[in-house]
C-alpha cells in the first residue's frame, strides 16, 4: 500500500489530520462501524467524556487488529459527540493516539443532539492495508 497525505495549510497540523488522503496499491480496505463507550456485555457507558473517549479508542483499536489490519492504516476517521465543549478539553488523548500510531487521516467531527442511550462520543473508520 502506499498512502500520501496532502494538506495545502499548516494550520490543521495543530488538530492532527491532514485535508486528503491518497491511496494506491491496497491490498483491502476495512470499513468499521461507529465505536463508542460500550464494555463486551454491550453495556452502554455512563462515564464522562474522557472515560468514554478512552473506551471508543480502545473499542475502535480492538476492531481494527482483530480484523488483521493496523491503526497506521486508518485514512478517514468520523467524530460525532453530544459536546464539542465536553469533548475539546479531551482531544489531546485522542491526538496521543494518532501520533502513538502514526495515522495521517482525513477527518471530520460533528456534534449531534444524541448517540445510543448514554454515549457522547462515537469513532467511526475507514483502514487500509
Amino acid at each position: 500500500m502506499q498512502k500520501s497525505a496532502f494538506s495545502p495549510w499548516k494550520w490543521q497540523d495543530e488538530r492532527s489530520y491532514v485535508q486528503a488522503v491518497e491511496v494506491k496499491n491496497i491490498e483491502g480496505t476495512l470499513y468499521c462501524s461507529g465505536q463508542a463507550a460500550i464494555d463486551a456485555d454491550g453495556i452502554s457507558s455512563n462515564a464522562d467524556m474522557k472515560s468514554q473517549l478512552l473506551q471508543a479508542i480502545a473499542n475502535l483499536e480492538e476492531v481494527i487488529t482483530t480484523s488483521g489490519y493496523q491503526c497506521d492504516g486508518i485514512v478517514r476517521l468520523n467524530i460525532y459527540t453530544t459536546s464539542t465543549a465536553e469533548l475539546w478539553p479531551n482531544f489531546p488523548i485522542l491526538q496521543e493516539w494518532v501520533a502513538k500510531h502514526n495515522i495521517k487521516q482525513a477527518l471530520t467531527m460533528l456534534e449531534v443532539t444524541g448517540l445510543f442511550e448514554t454515549l457522547k462520543v462515537e469513532l467511526e473508520a475507514t483502514v487500509v492495508k
